[in-house]
């Protein structure tokens, strides 16, 4: 007997980052296209990660200043129990229907892990482990077929389509990007 398919989809809304202050405010980074909805006060939050972190926070306030987000929550008193929040990710679970409405060529990470990397004329070149958020863009994570993983920037020039239920992406890297003597090693810096 198989599950059912849940209506909800896990995202992540931000990072945590250093304590700002003695207050227990902290940085954020932020890790959604609409902080501006997700990030209101008196929004609550599933904790994933962080030292002795409480598994829920409240938002109780935010403020941005020279482009990065700053909150506070009602459950932070001061800045040792900040410091314990550094690195967790502030977590909600939302209606997968309602949040695809708008925008049909939208996806979540989980959906994308799994995905075969593929060219258009059907050259596998790896599978999609992850999706990193970055300011300029994102990034989709590729274990590559020679086992290096590969950081894919996720824009339309580069990756025209995307068939989740098919089960891949279809990828148009630059010239190289895929090549194993272009690759960094773990030693260089490159994640494993």
């Amino acid at each position: 007997m198989s599950s059912p398919v849940s209506d909800n989809v896990t995202v992540v809304v931000g990072t945590i980052g250093k304590a700002h202050g003695l207050k227990g405010e902290v940085s954020l980074i932020v890790r959604t296209d609409i902080p501006e909805e997700r990030l209101v006060k008196g929004a609550r939050f599933d904790v994933d990660g962080g030292e002795g972190t409480p598994q829920q926070l409240t938002l109780a306030a935010t403020r941005t200043q020279q482009g990065r987000w700053y909150v506070k929550f009602a459950e932070i008193h001061d800045r040792t129990a900040a410091e314990g929040l550094r690195g967790a990710d502030l977590v909600l679970e939302l209606d997968r229907d309602e949040e695809f409405e708008e925008d049909p060529d939208a996806w979540y990470p989980e959906e994308l892990k799994g995905l075969e990397v593929r060219t258009d004329d059907g050259r596998v070149l790896g599978t999609v482990i992850g999706l990193d958020h970055y300011p300029a863009q994102d990034l989709l994570i590729v274990r590559a077929v020679d086992g290096r993983r590969v950081m894919l920037p996720f824009v339309e020039e580069l990756v025209p389509e995307v068939d989740i239920e098919g089960g891949f992406v279809v990828a148009d890297p630059p010239g190289g990007l895929f090549d194993p003597e272009n690759a960094l090693s773990e030693r260089d810096g490159a994640k494993g």
